[in-house]
């Protein structure tokens, strides 16, 4: 029957992989993507946000966590006190904010 098969003979050699400089090589690759594609972004993120929250000044028109737009009209700390309607003030984390709108803004809503 083994005039069907050929007989396989291991190779004595062995199989040449990526040696340390390639594994490392490889290594500083993923890092390098890492860096770019998700914690360059991220910090930029962070840092935008961080400057907007401490940007912030009584007058301001924000919009708020949930869509919620209003003028601040007090500033306590981490909190800021919002006027949504001409009777209507409420205490949010300044956090929540996600946006600055331009003056004038909730006038032309």
């Amino acid at each position: 029957m083994s005039f069907f098969i050929a007989d396989a003979y291991a190779n004595t050699a062995p199989a040449a992989g990526p040696g340390a400089t390639g594994q490392i090589v490889m290594l500083l690759g993923f890092l390098l993507i890492f860096y770019f594609l998700l914690w360059r972004p991220q910090a930029k993120r962070q840092k935008e946000a961080r400057a907007l929250i401490d940007g912030l000044q009584k007058g301001d028109e924000v919009v708020f966590a949930g869509g919620l737009l209003g003028r601040i009209v007090k500033l306590e700390g981490d909190f800021a006190v919002v006027e949504i309607n001409d009777n209507l003030e409420v205490k949010i984390q300044k956090v929540s904010v996600i946006a600055s709108l331009p003056k004038g803004t909730l006038k032309s809503l």
